[in-house]
């Protein structure tokens, strides 16, 4: 469990953070920037949930809306697993006590499936758009896309465990078939791309 008495500790004054090592590293390295992406991450889920919470309640709603709440709120607790997993440099010669299992990628993989089951085949790119929940959803593709590149970007220079790669690169296309299947089941018609337009 996690005690915290005091909110600030000055320690991080000096630009330098502590890894869950014990060891100080420039807030500005690759890990502290993959973990803090991560982090931003969480925070945009979070925001998902809210929008889903504020949706008009219809009964043809509720199993839907339930089911993705639960979905996120779990992604939630697997983000911050994936957060303490990233600050800990010895975490791929197996010296984290929480982190991301295949498990967790094949759960992503089966609510992908699920939620495209119901979906037309794409014919166009989507703009980012088809309601409130949807929105938030594809701003959580594209913030999990840029945590996924800091993760890679660390990956090339540190070890890190093939599990938590994967489980980026599905969350994003979890996020985005997410947003598709919000417009739909929420009756909001998604924006499609039109270069004719432009």
């Amino acid at each position: 469990m996690v005690y915290i008495s005091k909110v600030y500790t000055r320690s991080g004054d000096e630009g330098k953070t502590m890894l869950a090592n014990g060891a100080f590293v420039g807030k500005e390295t690759l890990r502290i920037r993959a973990y803090g992406d991560v982090d931003e991450l969480n925070t945009v889920l979070g925001m998902i949930r809210v929008e889903l919470a504020r949706e008009p309640r219809r009964p043809a709603h509720e199993a839907f809306c339930a089911k993705l709440d639960g979905q996120l709120a779990r992604i939630q607790q697997e983000l911050f697993n994936l957060g303490a997993e990233l600050a800990t440099p010895e975490a791929a010669e197996g010296g984290a006590k929480l982190k991301i299992e295949q498990r967790h990628v094949d759960a992503l993989e089966h609510e992908i499936d699920e939620h495209n089951a119901h979906l037309e085949p794409l014919r166009s790119f989507i703009l980012p758009g088809g309601g409130p929940v949807a929105s938030a959803a594809h701003v959580g593709r594209t913030v999990c896309r840029r945590a996924e590149r800091e993760v890679v970007a660390l990956a090339r220079a540190e070890s890190v465990r093939e599990e938590s790669r994967k489980y980026m690169n599905r969350l994003s296309d979890y996020l985005f078939v997410v947003a598709r299947a919000a417009a739909k089941q929420l009756g909001y018609d998604e924006a499609l791309w039109d270069p004719k337009t432009t």
